[in-house]
């Protein structure tokens, strides 16, 4: 079992006695989905683990959000071993509908066009952290520290050096490796002086959970408009995750309208397919970026996840992103341990930055070039857009590349999704 510590059941006495003991190959910073996978990922790498969680999990697993889970990441969770825990919460889609705003050619993607039984799933953030912190709970080779506050890094030749406070209490912890999975505005590669190249766009998204008269029927949606992406994602028990992306005073429009007059704007995006629609819960907005770090690791230290990149959210790319940071990360790592290897040299890091680095870029690239092209009016960008959407209907290669590259199918495959 991992060893979980919290200020209820730390013996303080050995922070001061006994700092050894808190001494690891690898400290991953961030207890979230992308932290959480990477210690899982890890279960049987013959590496001790240290994972350092600055929230308690109850207030972690009460995150309001969803997220479309990719095949390949689903694949990946396979391999680990954790994927039968979470399948049963979540919702399979076997469908994916592609449209521009009233233009009358809609693309379908369907299971035959690759000869899968799935496209992807939808799974709300709890159906992820739950089973993950249950399955890292019962890894031998993990401590868990939560809730604990990193508070300097320090990186030395042979260890990074991190210094956190629990309990009041302050311990520093020598490690080969320290991993940041702690968000987008991570402390951690700010603190490492990592800069980010990016912007922020002029979008805001509205994220909210509808309940339809009518069966969803494993459907994906992307509606573009010229506002910007609007997506439908399916949810178990009949209900759908609506992301709703539009300019930033349109979006804050929006969501200060009752419930009654935001249901009837969002039926006029969402369509009758589905019947009526009921509201359930609140409304969430915030901001769209895209950022991508200059670099991922450096000496001691790597960057997973939203640490590492932010794209925009359309066709649900970001979480999985990180998810394929992890099994990369994962497999350069235990490779390099197996043979001997210092597994924080910036030699062995450089080999998981050259892997992911332009396939994150690539997919940034292509959901920018998305949000760019199909949230427009002018004329010669509206022809060219209809044409690829033409290509992608009536072209096979054309529509199963797109739908590949789309579920995470194009690109290295790692060694935890062929098991």
């Amino acid at each position: 079992m991992a060893q979980v510590i919290s200020p209820k059941t730390l013996d303080t006495s050995q922070i001061t006695t006994n700092p050894q003991d808190y001494d690891y190959d690898l400290v991953i910073v961030g207890g979230g989905i992308v932290g959480l996978t990477l210690a899982s990922a890890l279960k049987d790498s013959g590496l001790s683990l240290l994972l350092i969680e600055a929230r308690v999990e109850s207030a972690a697993v009460m995150k309001g959000q969803a997220y479309a889970v990719h095949m390949l990441s689903a694949l990946i969770y396979q391999g680990i071993g954790v994927w039968d825990k979470m399948l049963p919460n979540i919702e399979t889609y076997r469908r994916v509908r592609l449209s521009d705003a009233n233009y009358p050619n809609v693309v379908e993607f369907n299971t035959e066009d690759i000869g899968k039984d799935d496209l992807g799933y939808v799974a709300e953030h709890q159906a992820l952290l739950h089973p993950l912190q249950e399955f890292v709970k019962n890894c031998q080779n993990v401590t868990i520290l939560c809730p604990a506050e990193v508070v300097e890094t320090q990186y030395l030749q042979d260890a990074a050096v991190t210094t956190i406070k629990l309990a009041g209490k302050t311990q520093t912890i020598r490690s080969k490796l320290l991993v940041a999975a702690d968000g987008s505005r991570s402390r951690i590669r700010q603190a490492a002086g990592i800069s980010t190249s990016g912007w922020k766009y002029w979008q805001s998204c509205i994220v909210a959970f509808v309940k339809p008269e009518k069966s969803h029927n494993e459907t994906a949606y992307e509606k573009f408009q010229a506002s910007g992406p609007f997506a439908i994602l399916p949810l178990p028990g009949n209900r759908c995750r609506i992301v709703w992306t539009a300019p930033h005073e349109e979006a804050k429009a929006l969501c200060e309208l009752d419930d009654e007059q935001f249901l009837q704007e969002l039926s006029q995006r969402y369509g009758s397919q589905m019947g009526k629609l009921e509201l359930l819960g609140e409304r969430f907005i915030f901001p769209v970026q895209l950022m991508q770090s200059d670099k991922y690791v450096s000496d001691r230290l790597a960057l997973i996840g939203d640490a590492a990149h932010n794209c925009h959210p359309v066709g649900g790319q970001g979480l999985n992103l990180g998810i394929r940071d992890v099994a990369a990360l994962a497999q350069v790592i235990q490779e390099a341990h197996q043979v001997g290897k210092d597994i924080g040299d910036i030699k062995v890091l450089k080999k998981y930055e050259r892997w992911r680095k332009l396939e994150n870029l690539t997919i940034l690239g292509f959901t920018d070039l998305l949000d760019r092209v199909f949230s427009n009016t002018f004329l010669p960008i509206v022809i060219v857009r209809r044409l690829g959407l033409l290509a992608m209907k009536y072209i096979p290669l054309v529509k199963v590349l797109s739908l590949k590259l789309m579920i995470g199918l194009l690109g290295k495959t790692p060694k935890l999704a062929q098991r």
